[in-house]
C-alpha cells in the first residue's frame, strides 16, 4: 500500500526549502504527503532582507483535531524547521497524537550551522529540541547541531572517524534510535588507505572515488553500527540542500529502503542537485535545482 508520509515544517514561499522542497521529493517518489506548515514566509531567511513572517502555532492543534476526526494515520512524520519553544512542544505532543506502532518519526533539528547557533534561537534553544529528539526513530542533525545537542567539542573539517563515530556515540543518549550525522567531511588521502587497503571497508559508500576532499553522511544504528555515505566535496554554500537530503531520506525510507542505503541516495542526489546549481551559476540564496533530477532519484530508489 501507499505510504503516508506527514511532513511538519514551513512554507518559504520562494527559496527552494523546507516544505517546497520536502512535498515534491516526498510525493515524487511515490508516497502521499501531508503537510502541517509551522509558519508561512515571503522567502526563506537565509541572506533575504524584509521577508514576511505569519506564524501558523495556534492551526496546528485544529488541524490535528480534524485529521483525528477523520481517523487518519501516518507511516512517517517528518519535522524540520520549528519556530520556538512552543512549537517544539505542540509537535512533541502532536507527535504523540499521531503516531502508532507502525509510524516512524524522522526529526531534522534544524537550528544551527558552521559551528553556530541561529541567531533567531536563545541558547537554551538546543535543549528543548534534545527533547523532541528523544521522540524520534531517526534524527538528522549536521556537525554543528549534534555537538549542540550532546554538549561535544565542535571540529571543521576535515573530520577523523573517531570524531564522527563519537559524536553518533554521544547521540544514542538524545535519540533511542538512529542518527544520520551530516556534514561530515574526510580528507581523501588520508581515507584512501582505509577504503583500499588490507581488508577495506565495506561500511563506505563511495559515490565519486579519488577526491581530494569528501563530504557526505554518517550513519549510526542503536547497537553502534556505524556506515559513510560519500562525494567528493563541491566547494561554496548552497541554501536548502539540508532539507533536499532529509526529504530524500524519507523517501526512500518510504519506499522500503534501509537507512544506510537511503542516506547514500540522499547524499548522490543532494550532491547532483547542488552541481547542477553551480553549473548554472544562478543566485544560491535560491535554493538548488533539485527538479531536474527528480528523474534520477526516482530511478535510484527502483535500483
Amino acid at each position: 500500500m501507499q505510504k503516508r508520509v506527514l511532513a511538519i515544517h514551513d512554507v518559504s514561499c520562494f527559496g527552494k526549502c523546507s516544505l517546497t522542497v520536502a512535498l515534491p521529493i516526498i510525493s515524487a517518489a511515490g508516497a502521499e504527503c501531508a503537510v502541517l506548515p509551522t509558519a508561512v514566509l515571503s522567502t526563506h531567511t537565509g541572506g533575504f532582507e524584509g521577508f514576511t513572517y505569519r506564524d501558523m502555532t495556534g492551526d496546528l492543534l485544529p488541524i490535528v483535531d480534524h485529521w483525528k476526526s477523520l481517523g487518519l494515520r501516518f507511516d512517517y512524520i517528518y519535522t524540520g524547521f520549528l519556530g520556538s519553544f512552543e512549537q517544539i512542544d505542540m509537535v512533541g505532543g502532536i507527535i504523540d497524537r499521531l503516531r502508532d506502532g507502525g509510524t516512524t518519526v524522522v526529526v531534522d533539528p534544524v537550528m544551527a550551522d558552521n559551528g553556530e547557533l541561529y541567531k533567531v534561537f536563545p541558547e537554551e534553544f538546543p535543549e528543548g529540541m534534545r527533547g523532541l529528539c528523544g521522540k524520534a526513530d531517526v534524527i538528522l542533525p549536521n556537525i554543528t547541531e549534534a555537538s549542540l545537542l550532546t554538549g561535544s567539542e565542535y571540529r571543521e573539517g576535515p573530520h577523523s572517524e573517531g570524531y564522527a563515530e563519537g559524536l553518533l556515540s554521544e547521540l544514542r543518549s538524545v535519540c533511542p534510535g538512529s542518527s544520520v550525522l551530516t556534514g561530515v567531511e574526510f580528507d581523501g588521502g588520508a581515507l584512501e588507505p582505509v577504503l583500499f587497503g588490507p581488508g577495506g571497508r565495506g561500511a563506505y559508500a563511495v559515490i565519486t572515488p579519488g577526491a581530494r576532499h569528501y563530504l557526505g553522511a554518517a550513519c549510526g544504528s542503536p547497537d553502534g553500527r556505524v556506515s559513510y555515505a560519500l562525494h567528493s566535496l563541491i566547494p561554496g554554500r548552497y541554501h536548502g540542500t539540508g532539507d533536499v537530503f532529509g526529504s530524500a531520506v524519507v523517501a526512500a525510507l518510504a519506499n522500503g529502503l534501509s537507512l544506510d542505503k537511503a542516506a547514500e541516495i540522499a547524499v548522490r542526489y543532494t550532491a547532483g542537485s547542488i552541481l547542477r546549481t553551480a553549473e548554472a551559476g544562478t543566485d544560491v540564496r535560491f535554493g538548488v535545482d533539485f527538479e531536474a533530477g527528480i528523474g534520477g532519484l526516482i530511478e535510484d530508489l527502483k535500483r
